[in-house]
């Protein structure tokens, strides 16, 4: 694993409302110089928004990226039609974001559910996509339990003690404080975010590459199993997929280990062509 990027002595962030013409996309850009920067665009997990990833923002911002962070509609001030989202929608928010800021070409991660977004992007929009970047990706079936444990710890109507434990269960490693994900969640959003993505399919996308792949797994992560840690490889080719392993680090890898997150991100994307 890379050494984490360096403080920056120079670090601005700014927040834009982007108008797409068919939603409001609220986007938090980091930089750390002036000048042309490559971009790295920033997808949250299932039902937070990407303000989290204040810390990793900021690594990847003195590594050299315009980091951008466009929030999912819904969340922070981010707003559109909702009926009937898809992961293409989400996707050409994306886009959008990218085509404004990061001069239309973008290494894009997506942690958790955001990487069904990233992926997208990439089948639809692939001129668009230099690299996607899995940061704590699930495996392609989820494993028994995760799924009802996302929705305990992401319901504040449940009890505090009830929540901490599924969160330390299902999201942060031994050691980690999942008390931070107490608040934070867009519970109201569930239904509407769980149909979204189912469409496409994942059929339509899971086998498919057109950027490399950096498949940056949580070394204790139970989304994703020790025997599920080659599947993409193995359904995509050690070619496209390079996957790294982040210790001390669960299913909330990016906000657990920012740091280490930025520094193997960094390294990788850097690597990759224009």
């Amino acid at each position: 694993m890379a050494a984490a990027p360096a403080a920056c002595a120079v670090h601005e962030r700014r927040r834009k409302l982007l108008d797409t013409g068919c939603a409001t996309i609220d986007v938090v850009i980091d930089t750390a110089a002036p000048g042309p920067r490559p971009a790295i665009v920033l997808l949250p997990s299932s039902l937070r928004d990407s303000l989290d990833f204040d810390p990793l923002a900021r690594g990847l911002a003195c590594a050299g990226f315009q980091v951008l962070r466009p929030q999912p509609r819904g969340m922070a001030r981010s707003h559109g039609p909702m009926g009937g989202l898809d992961l293409a929608a989400l996707a050409q928010d994306v886009v959008h974001t990218i085509d404004t800021f990061g001069d239309g070409r973008a290494v894009i991660m997506g942690h958790a559910f955001g990487h069904f977004v990233a992926r997208v992007a990439d089948l639809l929009y692939p001129d668009k996509v230099r690299g996607v970047v899995l940061a704590a990706a699930a495996a392609r079936t989820f494993p028994a339990g995760m799924a009802e444990a996302l929705v305990i710890a992401s319901d504040p109507a449940q009890p505090d003690a009830l929540r901490l434990r599924q969160l330390q269960h299902a999201f942060f490693a031994p050691g980690n404080d999942p008390s931070p994900w107490l608040s934070g969640w867009y519970p109201a959003l569930r239904e509407i975010y769980r149909a979204a993505g189912s469409t496409p399919p994942k059929a339509a996308w899971w086998p498919v590459t057109h950027a490399p792949l950096l498949d940056l797994q949580g070394a204790q992560d139970p989304w994703r199993p020790p025997e599920s840690r080659e599947e993409l490889r193995q359904a995509l080719g050690r070619d496209r997929v390079e996957v790294r392993l982040v210790p001390d680090a669960s299913h909330a890898l990016p906000v657990e280990q920012p740091e280490r997150a930025a520094a193997a991100i960094a390294e990788w994307a850097h690597a990759l062509a224009p």
